[in-house]
């Protein structure tokens, strides 16, 4: 059984890791990592089968950033995860690094595509799964998105093509934090119900809060275990800027630029809960 409390120290560090990262640019996308944080600890504290030394590994689960702005919380996963080196977060941002703002697959190791033109990951991840099932490849693909992505055509042409074919090695994964660039994600463009809609196209779903661990981990064991043929789908509902409170509560959070000293707040904050 996995120890809750290893999972609960496992977010706390992807959360900090986050945080000194956006101190480095004194900007950056810190509220969909705090909300995402949870997610990212039970998928790479727990689920997927990787070789830290060997991101390449051809027996590895997939993980795609579909929402290739997340991608400071994902490097703080792979820093987490042991394939990317804790001192290499003082790059975060700058030229040359392996850590730019956007996830870029040529740079990144453990990155498995460049995402940023959101809806391309599930097409992709429906690739990759077809592929895997082909070559006899019991390795899982994970799509990683927002709810923003839902506007995008692509991503429901990709949910019934992962129906038709059956693709029980797919897990698309859903960070409804009901925020994008132009304002809420609902009033962009209404997307409720959206079980309803996923399972209308096919999908085994399930629909837990994004920043309970203990759903969380119970989620990602039933998407992994289940008996049908069938794609699988967990909708996340997740608070921007989980865990510091003056980051939760900000009207616009898409991407934050703090001051100075708040950095240094958030970091506090954060050691606070663990204390």
């Amino acid at each position: 059984m996995t120890d809750i409390s290893k999972l609960q120290a496992c977010a706390y560090r992807i959360r900090r890791y986050a945080v000194r990262m956006g101190e480095v640019q004194g900007q950056g996308y810190i509220g969909q990592a705090l909300g995402w944080a949870d997610v990212l600890a039970v998928a790479y504290g727990h689920a997927l089968s990787l070789r830290a030394d060997d991101p390449k590994w051809e027996g590895r689960d997939r993980f795609l950033l579909s929402h290739g702005h997340y991608a400071i919380a994902f490097y703080a996963a792979l820093i987490e995860a042991k394939i990317i080196p804790e001192e290499e977060l003082e790059t975060y941002g700058s030229d040359d690094s392996r850590l730019p703002m956007s996830g870029m697959a040529t740079y990144t190791p453990g990155m498995e595509m460049s995402g940023g033109s959101l809806g391309q990951g599930l097409p992709i991840a429906v690739g990759m799964a077809l592929g895997l099932r082909l070559k006899g490849n019991p390795a899982f693909v994970y799509n990683s998105m927002s709810d923003g992505e839902l506007d995008e055509g692509s991503t429901w042409e990709a949910a019934m093509g992962a129906a038709h074919h059956g693709l029980s090695n797919l897990i698309c994964l859903v960070d409804i934090n009901n925020q994008q660039a132009d304002g809420p994600s609902g009033k962009v463009m209404g997307f409720e119900p959206l079980a309803d809609k996923w399972a209308a196209f096919g999908w085994h779903v399930q629909r837990v809060k994004g920043n309970d661990l203990p759903a969380v981990l119970a989620a990602f064991d039933a998407a992994r275990h289940l008996k049908e043929d069938k794609p699988r789908v967990i909708l996340f509902d997740t608070l921007m800027g989980k865990g510091v409170p003056f980051l939760e509560t900000r009207d616009k959070n898409h991407f934050i630029r703090v001051d100075p000293p708040e950095w240094q707040q958030a970091l506090a904050i954060l050691d606070q809960s663990q204390s």
